[in-house]
């Protein structure tokens, strides 16, 4: 069987790839169950990734749940949610890199990443309605947060699909492509944020996770009751900074 999920490392960032390119990477439990896996093992390596890609193989990111593997099959309801919270509570930072289709299912896997980057084939759609499914991956949740209420109640009751432009236009994408331009887009921004200090951007994410929703006064309280000091190599970088004069 072809491996659900593949899984390449450029130095320090992971590039991980749903690869069901003749179903467009409709997600079935063997792709959910191979995420686990990889998602299991970075989470022991946030001294070596610094920074996590998420992409589809062939002509789409993903056009969501593989709706024919659901029919008469029945899993515990928390493990595929379970598995995209896993994504979201990863150490390192995530970029979703999406071409052509990103669907539903696919959509909920792009908005549990930490930054959305696509190309101009990009489609961006919630259908949960056209099957007369409810969304149980994050979707009501994550939606409405990024591009506010009033955007995410026409993507969700229309069912319909909205192109990278306008997705971008919304907040929903972070940065745009020419079609054929995103791999170079995607690795260079990976490369730069791979770059940076581990210390501090797993306490970015860290941070930004544990104060979502918090009033101000709450979330600088516990910035300061949880202020980490400087990283192990500030010094290191201090000095590699003050050779360059």
């Amino acid at each position: 069987m072809i491996d659900r999920v593949l899984r390449r490392d450029e130095g320090e960032v992971c590039i991980l790839t749903l690869n069901r390119p003749e179903s467009l990477n409709a997600l079935d439990t063997a792709t959910f169950e191979a995420l686990d896996a990889h998602f299991a093992d970075l989470e022991a390596q946030a001294d070596s990734i610094g920074c996590v890609v998420l992409r589809g193989a062939g002509r789409a990111f993903c056009a969501g749940a593989d709706l024919k593997a659901m029919a008469g099959v029945t899993v515990d309801p928390r493990f595929k949610p379970g598995i995209v919270e896993r994504l979201a509570r990863l150490p390192q930072p995530v970029i979703a890199a999406v071409h052509g289709a990103c669907y539903t299912g696919g959509l909920e896997l792009a908005l549990a990443c930490d930054m959305i980057l696509a190309d101009t084939t990009s489609r961006f759609a919630d259908t949960h309605g056209k099957w007369g499914l409810i969304g149980a991956w994050g979707m009501s949740q994550r939606l409405p947060r990024r591009i506010g209420p009033s955007a995410a109640k026409r993507m969700m009751l229309s069912a319909q699909p909205i192109d990278g432009v306008e997705a971008h236009c919304l907040g929903l994408v972070d940065m745009l492509a020419e079609a054929g331009e995103l791999d170079a887009m995607v690795m260079d921004f990976a490369a730069q944020v791979a770059a940076n200090s581990r210390y501090t951007n797993l306490y970015v994410k860290r941070a930004l996770a544990a104060t979502e929703g918090m009033q101000i006064e709450d979330a600088l309280a516990w910035e300061a009751e949880n202020y980490p000091g400087r990283s192990p190599d500030h010094q290191d970088r201090i000095a590699r900074f003050a050779k360059k004069d």
